[in-house]
This record gives structure tokens, C-alpha cells and sequence, in this order.
């Protein structure tokens, strides 16, 4: 008996949007997070070594949205296989304790899991 196996699709940049905390303009969305580090997808190119104080906008419980602020410096910035997008990466330097529950979050969401057999 063949067994179908269904992987759901997550557009994770529609959920975890990156601003500028202190102008508040778009800069992109998360591409990748670890506890030392992000990447941001972005329409611009981002200076590389200049620091930048984060706002991230995350879902919360019953679908409130939560902001984590984060101050990073990028480290790097190329051109996307994608034409007009460009990746960063950023390395944190202050970053609140649900930054850590964020990264937990995303790897439970975002894992593979089995399904159940349906009775």
C-alpha cells in the first residue's frame, strides 16, 4: 500500500517581517535565524558592518503579533539568486531571552513530522 506523504508550505516571510526600530521602514524578512546569528532576504543591499537595531514582527498567542527587538551588525550582503533580492547576514549582539524561544519556535514549526494514520 502506498503511503502519501503531505509537507504543508510556510511562507515564512509573510509572517516574520524585519523594520528599522528607530525609523520604522521595511527592511526585509527573515530568511534563516540561529542564536548567533540571522539572515535577512531584502529588495536592498544592507552595509556590510554597520550595526542595526532590529525589530522583528513575529506571531504570538491567538494570532497577536509580538515584536523582538535585536541589535546586529551585518557581517555580509550578496546579491540573491533571485534578481532585485539580497541576503544578509547579521551577527546578534543584544538580543531579548524570547529571541532564544523564537529560534526554538521556528524549528518546531518549520521541522518534519509524521502524520498520523487516520482510523
Amino acid at each position: 500500500m502506498l503511503k502519501e506523504r503531505r509537507i504543508e508550505r510556510h511562507q515564512l516571510p509573510y509572517y516574520l517581517r524585519v523594520v528599522n526600530r528607530y525609523t520604522k521602514k521595511p527592511m526585509g524578512c527573515l530568511g534563516n535565524v540561529s542564536e548567533q546569528g540571522l539572515m535577512l532576504i531584502s529588495d536592498l543591499p544592507v552595509l556590510v558592518g554597520a550595526e542595526f537595531h532590529l525589530r522583528l514582527a513575529v506571531p504570538g498567542e491567538r494570532n497577536l503579533q509580538k515584536t523582538l527587538d535585536v541589535v546586529a551588525t551585518c557581517l555580509w550582503c550578496h546579491e540573491d539568486e533571485t534578481p532585485g533580492s539580497y541576503d544578509s547576514g547579521f551577527k546578534v549582539q543584544d538580543a531579548p531571552d524570547e529571541y532564544i524561544d523564537l529560534i526554538g519556535a521556528l524549528r518546531q514549526y518549520f521541522s518534519f513530522h509524521p502524520l498520523e494514520a487516520s482510523a
